[in-house]
């Protein structure tokens, strides 16, 4: 999936667009995503100058948003509406191991836990190179949105 069919399925548009394409996804159960990170992005001018290392609560929202393509991708397969937002509700168990630098190619997973009503539950794993960077928990609400 590229980054035309995530900006049709997210309302999150530059510079709070935090997935670049979708490598595996099976409905309703898991996604894999990408984020190239780079030296323009604009979180990078403050954190920090002169030694630039990407945000861990952006990290953490770049493993939402894939949540977040995961629901809508499987609402759209199932047939099931996708007139709701899709927001961050809680972070369990959070961890960051290693930091993410410009040129870094981060690799978001994330796996359902569970599905219950409109919240979801789901596990993140963002990874550089096959070593993970930083996990959690997130927990999601689906949003009706008003008319």
């Amino acid at each position: 999936m590229d980054v035309t069919k995530i900006m049709n399925l997210l309302p999150h548009r530059y510079p709070f667009l935090l997935v670049d394409r979708v490598e595996a996804f099976t409905p309703g159960e898991s996604m894999t995503a990408l984020k190239n990170v780079t030296v323009n992005e604009p979180f990078f001018q403050g954190h920090f100058p002169g030694n630039p290392i990407m945000p861990g609560v952006l990290i953490l929202e770049a493993l939402a948003q894939t949540s977040g393509i995961l629901e809508f991708a499987t609402c759209e397969q199932t047939g099931e509406s996708t007139d709701f937002l899709y927001v961050l509700a809680s972070i369990d168990k959070a961890k960051f191991r290693r930091q993410v630098v410009p040129g870094d190619q981060l690799s978001l997973a994330v796996e359902m836990l569970s599905r219950k009503r409109n919240m979801a539950k789901v596990k993140g794993i963002a990874s550089v190179d096959g070593k993970v960077v930083a996990s959690a928990e997130l927990m999601c609400a689906k949003q009706v949105t008003p008319v």
